[in-house]
């Protein structure tokens, strides 16, 4: 990725390395529930149309996330990497909403030529307010359950396939199960979304194949993915690292269509 001069990195060169959306339907999971405590996170305002997040290097290695207002610039500086081509992705000041020190995210790669990454010395009384680190995902708890849930809707058809290779499924809800308490307690919360709609971006709506939908939703303790014509997936605090399968039954489909009403979606 080419590198981008921003004077707000303090008067050096910005070498770009990647960049993340913060918009109400799509956001960095790990950063919080929803679209306003992701922004919390970062001492962003909520601001509806979004952001994007420019991570890179200054000339001395240090850490810096440029936070840029123009979302669309972003989107497609992204896009073109995922398609494997080239994008110099360099916004004009204009855009700038604010340089902050180091990283909310945890990044493997680091720019050619200059020092190893490293965070900013700092004075005390810095403007440029706290230093960013990535949240612990170590170990089992808010974060790595909210990426766990990520990685599901990402990876449907490889977790759908293994749930039909096992026999044993006790927390599967068929066509006449029961639920799970602790699935009960979930499914309870969300049609408590639908009644009194949660902060933006608590429920979010992604395009899945066919006609379908992939929906995401978070609350305290648990995450939720699904496809809104199949099943669903729970991950709870209370329950490192299991994925606690929910059948559609009688109850899921009228849910999810509910869901997929309220759900922020990608513009």
């Amino acid at each position: 990725m080419a590198a981008a001069r921003e004077e707000a990195a303090g008067e050096d060169e910005l070498f770009v390395l990647t960049a993340v959306l913060l918009t109400p339907a799509q956001f960095p999971a790990v950063l919080g529930d929803d679209f306003p405590e992701a922004c919390g996170a970062l001492g962003l305002a909520p601001d509806e149309r979004g952001y994007g997040l420019v991570l890179g290097q200054d000339g001395t290695g240090a850490r810096w996330t440029v936070v840029v207002d123009d979302v669309s610039l972003v989107a497609v500086a992204i896009a073109s990497w995922d398609c494997g081509m080239e994008y110099d992705l360099s916004p004009p000041e204009r855009s700038v909403v604010a340089a902050l020190p180091g990283w909310p995210l945890a990044l493997a790669v680091a720019a050619p030529g200059v020092p190893e990454p490293h965070d900013p010395e700092l004075p005390d009384d810095s403007p440029d307010g706290p230093l960013l680190t990535p949240p612990d995902t170590g170990q089992w708890g808010p974060a790595q359950r909210r990426l766990g849930a990520d990685e599901i809707a990402r990876q449907w058809a490889t977790w759908r396939g293994q749930l039909d290779e096992q026999s044993d499924a006790e927390t599967f809800e068929g066509s006449e199960g029961e639920l799970h308490p602790l699935v009960r307690r979930v499914i309870e919360a969300l049609h408590g979304y639908v009644a009194d709609p949660p902060p933006v971006g608590r429920v979010r709506s992604a395009f899945a194949s066919g006609e379908a939908r992939t929906l995401r939703a978070d609350g305290p303790g648990w995450s939720f993915v699904a496809r809104t014509d199949d099943i669903a997936f729970l991950l709870l605090d209370d329950e490192p690292g299991e994925i606690l399968p929910v059948g559609r039954g009688a109850e899921l489909p009228g849910l999810l269509e509910s869901l997929d009403k309220l759900a922020a979606r990608p513009s």
